[in-house]
Parts: structure tokens; sequence; C-alpha cells
């Protein structure tokens, strides 16, 4: 019995690696060139936008300063009384030369707030290229060109994980190390062999296809627009392929329970969209293996210390090993953000499965695998 709970713990570690192995190969570094591109056709960007962040000003001015010839920017507010609009209208002066328009309007569409947000800017953008930009992207300048630049010709959909970057205080480094060697690991590890899942933050459509199977209005077909999005690329016999180089999000400061609420929604929205593969996330993480392993100690002669020591180094040196390779963020606290988020992992897992309402930033939204509903906070909260 302790050498199948040790083999089965090492097992778990092999996993690990591998994943970081794939997701490593797969990766370019912080600050890779973009693709060289022969063709540059106009692109609208759609960006919802609620409230202010915390760098709200760098961000929009970064999306006013793009490398790409000619694209459009579509701001679009649920409220015209957002204080989000005249931070807007102040990074578009010192740019004329570029396209912008700010879209108020709430569509009531489905229980996503932000997919809400987004159908008037995707029924107005002017160009067949379509991008959905979270306001809280720090777009590169050659923002476009790493999106344009993976597309291929098998492609429904190019997206970008975000890459948490910028923390303020321990809890900010705790999402850093969810963000980053945890769910954006996984995510390219499973796109490089075959299963490429979508996200959100950043996502390149040929509007013409979307629009030719649903528009904007199919991605109501799931809770999470990128769960709907992934169904349909793979329904049209297509796949979602990602940008070689993620783009940040600055962080800032972050509360334990701004984390907790984040990851627990982004946990249950995993688990009613995809839920065979979301019950396996039971198993990520440095507590199975470790478990596993000091069920060995206590049934077998293992020494109690050192296999503790070798599954932490087992799990967390390949993942420092790899946030340095890329170019992630690294500090004198990154190890132990990674351990707390680990002991998080299980209890988040298991929120997803109890269900009911959760928050989305002064929303409530109540997240069912039938049926899901929405009640928005005031504007301006």
């Amino acid at each position: 019995m302790a050498q199948a709970f040790a083999l089965a713990s090492g097992a778990l570690v092999a996993t690990n690696l591998v994943s970081i192995l794939i997701a490593g190969r797969r990766l370019d570094a912080t600050g890779a060139p973009p693709p060289d591109l022969r063709k540059k056709p106009p692109v609208s960007l759609v960006v919802p936008v609620r409230g202010i962040e915390n760098f709200t000003a760098e961000t929009l001015e970064r999306a006013f300063r793009l490398t790409w010839p000619r694209y459009e920017l579509l701001f679009c507010v649920a409220h015209g009384n957002d204080p989000v609009i005249p931070e807007i209208e102040k990074a578009a002066i010192a740019y004329p030369h570029v396209e912008m328009r700010i879209l108020v309007g709430d569509d009531r569409i489905s229980a996503n707030p932000k997919l809400n947000n987004c159908v008037k800017g995707w029924q107005a953008a002017r160009y067949d290229w379509v991008i959905l930009a979270d306001s809280n992207v720090l777009m590169p300048p050659e923002y476009i060109q790493h999106l344009m630049g993976s597309w291929r010709s098998d492609s429904g959909l190019v997206c970008s994980t975000p890459l948490g970057s910028r923390p303020e205080g321990f809890w900010a480094e705790v999402e850093c190390m969810f963000l980053n060697t945890q769910q954006a690991r996984w995510q390219y590890a499973g796109e490089a062999v075959g299963l490429g899942f979508a996200q959100g933050k950043s996502m390149l459509w040929y509007k013409p296809m979307l629009d030719a199977n649903g528009g904007i209005h199919a991605l109501n077909a799931e809770i999470a627009e990128d769960a709907a999005s992934t169904k349909l690329v793979n329904r049209l016999g297509l796949k979602v392929h990602l940008v070689s180089a993620p783009f940040e999000q600055p962080l800032g400061r972050r509360t334990e329970q701004e984390i907790w609420s984040r990851q627990a929604r982004w946990s249950r929205l995993r688990r009613v969209t995809f839920p065979g593969f979301f019950a396996p996330e039971i198993l990520l993480g440095v507590l199975p293996p470790l478990l596993l392993a000091l069920a060995a100690v206590a049934l077998g002669d293992l020494t109690l210390l050192p296999t503790v020591l070798a599954v932490l180094v087992a799990i967390y040196l390949p993942e420092v090993a790899l946030a340095r390779s890329k170019g992630w963020r690294l500090s004198r606290w990154s190890v132990p953000a990674m351990m707390v988020r680990d002991v998080m992992m299980p209890a988040i897992w298991l929120r997803a499965w109890i269900g009911g309402a959760i928050d989305w930033r002064g929303n409530t939204m109540t997240i069912g695998t039938n049926a899901s509903e929405l009640k928005e906070a005031p504007a301006g909260s």
C-alpha cells in the first residue's frame, strides 16, 4: 500500500513537470517580437469598461498607442454616468488620429454583464476583424500584430491569457501565482496538445464567420462568453489558438477577499461549463502529491522530512524555472504565494460544486448548471 501511495504521488509530480515542459516549449518570453505579417487589414477593438481600476489611465492610453496601421476603438459603457467616461475622453485628446467612439447602453441578452456590454460594440464594428479586449489588459504596441500573427488556417479564435504583473502586497503576489504559473501554464499546455480553451481577456474574431453562426448573441449559449466561444469554434471544426507571448494585466493591490471572490467565480464558471475538465482540478497543486507522500511515509519506511522536501522541490522548482525563463513575475514572496495558492485551491474547488451567488465587480451572479441570473449593482458603484 505504501508503494501505491508513493507511485501515485510520483505520477502527480511527473504530470506537473510535463505540463511545465510543454507550456515552456509553447510559450515565448515576455517582450518577444510578434510574427511578421504581409497583410495588415483594419481591426475593430471592442473594449467593455466599467468604473475605475488600479491602472485605468495607463491601460486606456496603451490602447491608443498601438502600431497597427488602421484600427478603431469602441469603448462600451453600460451607463452614461460611469466615471470611466471622462478618463477615456482624456486619453483620446492626446491621440486625435485614432478612430474612437464611446458607446453607451445596456443590452440585456444574458446573465453575463460583460457580454451584455459588448453587444453594441460588436454591432457597431466597421471591420471584419474584431478583438474583444478587457479594459485591464496592458496592451503592448504590437498587441494587434501578436493576435493577428497567431491566426492559422484552422483557427476559429485567437486569445491570450492574462499575465499578472506589478503586484502590491502579498495577496496580489498570490494572484500572480494563480494567473501565471498555474492557470496560464495549464492553458498553454492544453492548447499545445489540442485542447485549446478560449480566454475572454483578449479574443480575436473574424466577424463574418461569427455573424454567420449567430453573431455575438451566440456567445449567450453559456454563462461565460469564453466557454461559449470554445464550444462554438469546436462545433465548427476549428480550433482556439493562443498568442505565443501572453499580455500583461497589472494588478496593484489586492485583498484576500478579492482573490477568493475572483477565483471562486472563475472556478464555478469552469465547473458549470466544462465539468469533465474541471473535476480533475482537485489533483492540481502541491497538496495531493504531498498528502499521498505522507500516506506512504506513514505506511512504509520513508523518512518524513526528506520526503516532504522532495515533493516541495519537485513541484515548485520547475514552476519557478518556468517563470524565470519567460520573464514573468518573481520575487522573494513568489514561493510562499504559490504555497498559499495551493492551500486555497481545494477550498475553491469545493466552493464551485456548492453553487450560490458570486460577486462580479458589484454585480451578484447566480451561476447554475441550467440557468444563471444577474442582479446588477447601481451605476457608479
